[in-house]
């Protein structure tokens, strides 16, 4: 049976009133791209359906322009409309909106519980483990507890001027929430796979933390 991957986007596109924001598009488009080469079948969910914001995008990609080809980004199915029995893995795309959407939300961790109790393979990339600070099993616990992960590092937000403007930082909220958080050099590749957990630091990570789910399903 082929398998079957859900991307999970963000529907928020304001950062803090300074530009618009969204998800990150290599950070989908890149995934998806190593996914289809692998014969799988990918579908995306955005937080509340509609219209995925997008931040990043650069034509000159071929990935990038085939993936925003490939998708209706103007019309996303609502996370909420989703079932997750479908998958069996979902990846938490990144992008600075996620930091405010991703958190704290049922719909964004309800697919993430499901899959991964379901034996499944969860994983997010740069600002996609915002998906994971919040995310409990069913016996109460964190996913993220005791588990190793990589996330867009302290250094890295500094770095693009936004550490005062996140809502938190990714990289502290990771480890207070029971994780190692193993940070990389900054906007290298840095992908770290703990069980079927897997997660990538940055943009740059994002076709390897790939090729680690495809082993994962394979």
């Amino acid at each position: 049976m082929t398998k079957r991957i859900l991307i999970v986007l963000t529907s928020h596109d304001d950062l803090a009133g300074l530009r618009k924001t969204g998800f990150y598009v290599s950070e989908a488009a890149h995934p998806w791209q190593v996914f289809r080469e692998a014969g799988y079948e990918v579908e995306l969910a955005s937080v509340a359906g509609g219209v995925a914001p997008q931040d990043g995008y650069d034509p000159d990609d071929a990935a990038q322009r085939e993936f925003v080809a490939a998708f209706d980004l103007e019309h996303t199915t609502a996370l909420a409309d989703v079932d997750p029995s479908r998958y069996d893995a979902v990846l938490y795309a990144g992008g600075h909106g996620t930091m405010w959407d991703f958190p704290a939300n049922p719909d964004v961790s309800r697919p993430g519980r499901d899959v991964y109790e379901a034996g499944g393979v969860v994983a997010a990339v740069c600002h996609g483990p915002a998906a994971l600070v919040d995310l409990t099993l069913s016996d109460g616990s964190f996913l993220l507890d005791g588990k190793r992960v990589a996330g867009f590092t302290n250094a890295e937000e500094q770095a693009v001027g936004l550490t005062d403007v996140v809502p938190f930082l990714l990289a502290d909220k990771l480890t207070e929430r029971g994780a190692t958080h193993v940070p990389g050099p900054e906007w290298q590749p840095q992908v770290v796979v703990d069980g079927r957990l897997a997660t990538g630091q940055n943009p740059q990570s994002a076709t390897a933390l790939a090729q680690e789910i495809v082993k994962l399903l394979s």
